[in-house]
């Protein structure tokens, strides 16, 4: 029976590579950091990790990680509502909310799956979902499971977003829905803009703030502290999975009517596992750091502009950005693969991205910013980019 769609998979696969657009695995034999050591026993430096405030391998996270696995075990063997809630989960929770000045908060194993369970509980064909463009896949596979009308608008386009507003106002609650920082541009979502067009047709407001949560904001709370409006969104998913400790584990945090419904109807909620408690004792860890200093969060920001005006100086190809993520243009496909490969080979470790992950002839080099580079990590990238961005005459 699989014989032919063997040799289907077989040949796609072979078109695939044939394109240059082959993903390869690279293997990495060390904690996550600012350097990190591949199987090759090769050691470089990692400029494309999510690890926006270097927490991934901190001590105090590891150490609190260790505590919480001896105080309350490894695995939870059993989803919340039966036997998989504990003590921990409900301060980690507690923290989130206050973190982000909400209401209540409900933990997912991913924000994947927090966007994915989120619409199909809270609306129906009679509502309406307005979505930004470039929104997270996890986002748009959320909103496919849901059976609301769906209006789409241009990435933070403001006039076209008000058209779609205008459009759905026959529907019977209307759901704006935005990335806070959208993580293949960079760009922040205009999030004053967007609150006052939803106050003014009658909207719910959720954000995504998986890569702006941590680092966008002087005390990293996000786009709604960078625009002055904490505890204005109706709802709030995000990650402990990038700024957050790195690891694994998302949420949805807001209006405390919404997140107990979630808890009652939302699917991967309901049906998976709760987070290990080492993940939950590091984010308790996490968030009592975060509300003690801004240390890391500033020197990410010095860290990114930084990079920016020594790499915009050297003539490169730059989205503007108010975040810690950097998209070198390349626009071509193979050209982004040649161009990570041989910064590899300059011990610089990056990803170059192409369509579908990007439009076409979109593809770039996406670099990320971490407070766990040192000056010197910078330099070394940037010089790096220069070498190799002569050789193939991206810049002069």
């Amino acid at each position: 029976m699989y014989g032919r769609f063997k040799t289907h998979l077989q040949n796609e696969l072979k078109q695939i590579r044939q394109a240059g657009l082959f993903k390869e695995e690279r293997i990495i034999t060390s904690p996550q950091g600012a350097e990190i050591t591949l199987d090759s026993g090769k050691k470089v430096l990692n400029f494309c990790a999510n690890n926006y405030l270097g927490l991934s391998n901190h001590p105090s996270l590891v150490e609190a990680a260790g505590e919480a696995l001896r105080s309350h075990g490894f695995g939870m063997s059993s989803v919340r509502f039966i036997c998989g809630t504990q003590n921990l989960h409900k301060t980690l929770e507690k923290k989130i909310a206050d973190f982000f000045e909400m209401e209540d908060t409900l933990l997912y194993a991913a924000c994947f799956d927090a966007n994915g369970g989120l619409f199909e509980p809270l609306l129906t064909q009679e509502d309406a979902i307005i979505s930004d463009a470039l929104n997270h896949a996890s986002i748009i596979d959320g909103v496919r499971l849901c059976k609301a009308q769906r209006y789409r608008y241009r990435n933070t386009d403001m006039e076209d977003l008000e058209e779609q507003l205008r459009k759905a106002q026959d529907q019977r609650f209307r759901l704006i829905v935005t990335d806070g920082v959208f993580s293949m541009d960079g760009n922040v979502a205009p999030i004053d803009k967007i609150y006052e067009l939803a106050e003014k047709y009658d909207a719910l407001l959720m954000i995504d703030e998986s890569h702006s949560a941590g680092v966008v904001g002087k005390t990293g709370r996000g786009v709604t502290e960078l625009f002055n409006l904490r505890g204005k969104a109706d709802i709030i998913t995000g990650t402990l999975g990038k700024a957050f400790g790195g690891a694994i584990g998302g949420f949805t945090t807001g209006k405390r009517e919404i997140i107990e419904m979630l808890r009652q109807r939302s699917r991967p909620y309901l049906f998976s596992n709760s987070l290990l408690p080492a993940v939950v004792g590091a984010g308790i860890r996490m968030f009592d750091m975060m509300s003690e200093t801004t240390e890391l969060q500033d020197k990410l920001h010095q860290n990114t502009a930084y990079f920016m005006t020594k790499m915009l100086g050297a003539g490169f190809d730059i989205k503007p950005t108010q975040s810690a993520i950097c998209a070198v243009m390349l626009y071509d496909a193979k050209l982004s693969q040649e161009f990570a490969a041989r910064l590899l080979d300059e011990g610089i470790y990056v990803i170059g991205f192409y369509y579908p992950v990007v439009p076409q002839e979109e593809a770039r080099i996406r670099v990320q910013l971490s407070a766990a580079h040192e000056t010197s990590h910078l330099d070394r990238c940037i010089a790096g980019f220069k070498k190799v961005g002569r050789d193939l005459g991206v810049i002069g």
